[in-house]
């Protein structure tokens, strides 16, 4: 189990490297495409079925950009179609969902707290969750609003405040805004899967028979990839989340990633409006700014708790086991020396207001519960304590904890 525990980690690191390295390409195209839309000029003498076109420099060379808002009138011989990175992005923030949250989910996914959940429980109601909120949202665009974008847009932002209000009934803080941008990003996907790709096989089939391509299908397409674009920086900020415990680990963390959601649409807005016509709504700055100060301010309403609370709880299974093993009283000891001066519920380094990643270990269920962070973090690896600590962890300091975690496993 040490020699799994040590795997187990690079997995996860390897697979969150995947899923940046290709949201980062999806992103990336997905930007590139929106500018160079809303940047097409109409100039005269354009090729038959052409909108517009876009000069531009990069790298040292120039390109010639043509746009036809149906199709050519002749099939090119080599046609390059963007799926593959939205695609990957999603495949591997399922896996890493999988490794994270559902493998880890006694300690990551489930909050006894908020709800007397078994491990299974959670795992379907994650992924539950995540299909049925793409089939409300395609019923939705395929109803009659999706004639009124406006509206349409509207709901889809109430029901992201419901899902973030519900995931945080359920799970724990870091896991409900996580789940929250799985469920963004799963329509997302889904947009490109069922919606955008075969539009855009439908229109290549018409042409190459000779048939006169239907324009509904790029019309249906533009607004899915419309909602992609406004949903993109929120997605981001909640995939980056689970690191910032004033985001995740607090009273109103629904309500925060909910206002994100409206700070995407102003950020947006802003470079939509200025590729597409060269200067941006410079509110709509003013508006994020204050959109992130009232963030900040929601976060900062205290959601600690109390270390009499924290010893009064029960432990789980998995925690007495912990703490039944040899050498816990070592470790237990070892860590209220050397960590829970800044992992505590009212941490007492200078300038800290808040846990590191809102993990606390001052009870012996505190370091019970992250008996697995505490073995990575402090004794497989010297990441902690942090090297201009207070405290220093010694050689055998880390050895007491790794036999600790091993005996645990091993027992």
């Amino acid at each position: 189990m040490y020699d799994f525990a040590v795997m187990w980690d690079w997995i996860a690191f390897a697979v969150r490297w995947l899923h940046v390295i290709t949201a980062i390409a999806w992103i990336g195209s997905s930007f590139y495409f929106v500018a160079l839309d809303l940047g097409l000029k109409k100039v005269p003498h354009l090729p038959v079925g052409a909108h517009g076109e876009e000069w531009q420099v990069h790298g040292g060379g120039f390109y010639h950009v043509q746009k036809y808002l149906v199709a050519p009138e002749n099939m090119p011989d080599h046609l390059v179609w963007f799926k593959w990175e939205s695609y990957s992005t999603w495949l591997s923030g399922a896996a890493l969902l999988m490794v994270v949250y559902w493998v880890g989910g006694e300690l990551y996914l489930i909050d006894p707290n908020k709800a007397d959940l078994a491990l299974w429980q959670g795992i379907a109601i994650s992924a539950a969750s995540l299909t049925v909120g793409w089939i409300c949202y395609d019923f939705l665009c395929k109803s009659k609003l999706g004639e009124a974008p406006t509206m349409l847009m509207l709901l889809l932002f109430v029901i992201l405040v419901v899902m973030s209000w519900g995931y945080n009934q359920v799970f724990t803080g870091r896991a409900a805004l996580l789940h929250l941008g799985a469920f963004t990003a799963t329509i997302m996907t889904a947009n490109v899967f069922f919606i955008i790709m075969p539009n855009q096989r439908i229109v290549v089939a018409d042409l190459q028979a000779g048939r006169t391509p239907d324009p509904k299908y790029g019309k249906i397409a533009k607004l899915r990839s419309t909602h992609n674009n406004y949903l993109t920086l929120p997605v981001v900020f909640l995939m980056l989340s689970n690191h910032y415990p004033m985001a995740f680990a607090t009273e109103y963390n629904w309500i925060i990633a909910s206002l994100i959601f409206l700070t995407g649409v102003t950020i947006r807005h802003y470079f939509n409006t200025l590729h597409a016509t060269g200067k941006g709504p410079h509110w709509t700055w003013a508006v994020t700014v204050l959109l992130m100060l009232i963030i900040a301010w929601i976060s900062s309403v205290p959601m600690r708790g109390t270390v009499e609370e924290a010893e009064a709880r029960a432990l789980t299974p998995r925690e007495e086991r912990f703490v039944a093993a040899e050498g816990f009283e070592q470790a237990y000891d070892i860590v209220q020396g050397n960590c829970s001066m800044c992992h505590a519920r009212e941490p007492v380094w200078e300038g800290m207001h808040w846990a590191p990643k809102g993990v606390f270990l001052e009870t012996q269920g505190d370091v019970a519960r992250h008996a697995r962070q505490v073995f990575l973090q402090a004794g497989a690896s010297h990441a902690m304590p942090p090297p201009n600590a207070i405290a220093t962890m010694s050689a055998q300091n880390r050895a007491a904890i790794i036999a600790w975690y091993r005996a645990a496993n091993d027992g």
